[in-house]
């Protein structure tokens, strides 16, 4: 074998918490890629599932995509100081947290019927396609298809 170190099912602890430490925002795929390159041999859901048991970092609480869609969708005002505060770390961690967020508050006006909505709305469009949020791109394409005569 080369130089590397062998990574054992034993130790996916300690290399995905040493790991997810330097870099919080750290994607479970790429993690498991490099984990799976230093000889780890289980499957990517043991991961998965280890870190959604909160194993891989005790001070981090978990969050389901229901539960930070629906803080997303809070108005701002409306949330908790812990809600703002889980917002606020989130966002640091990933940044498209910050711009998901963004366009969500500049979209909701646009549900109040105004006589000024079809223009708001096709600016909105526009700048949700420049930002890189693949899935807002989807949502932008179902809106083109619902105001189209």
């Amino acid at each position: 074998m080369s130089g590397e170190a062998i990574v054992p099912d034993v130790l996916l602890p300690a290399v995905s918490r040493q790991r997810r430490a330097e870099d919080p925002g750290a994607l479970v795929n790429p993690l498991f890629e490099e984990i799976k390159a230093l000889g780890f041999t289980g499957c990517l859901n043991l991961l998965h599932k280890y870190i959604n048991q909160d194993r891989a970092d005790a001070e981090r609480s978990h969050i389901s995509p229901r539960r930070l869609a629906r803080m997303l969708l809070t108005r701002p005002d409306d949330l908790k100081a812990e809600q703002h505060e889980l917002l606020a770390k989130l966002a640091a961690a990933r940044p498209e947290i910050t711009q998901l967020a963004a366009h969500i508050r500049d979209f909701a006006p646009l549900l109040t019927p105004h006589i000024g909505n079809t223009d708001a709305l096709t600016r909105w469009i526009a700048h949700v396609r420049a930002a890189d949020l693949p899935h807002l791109h989807a949502f932008t394409r179902d809106l083109d298809r619902d105001t189209t005569p």
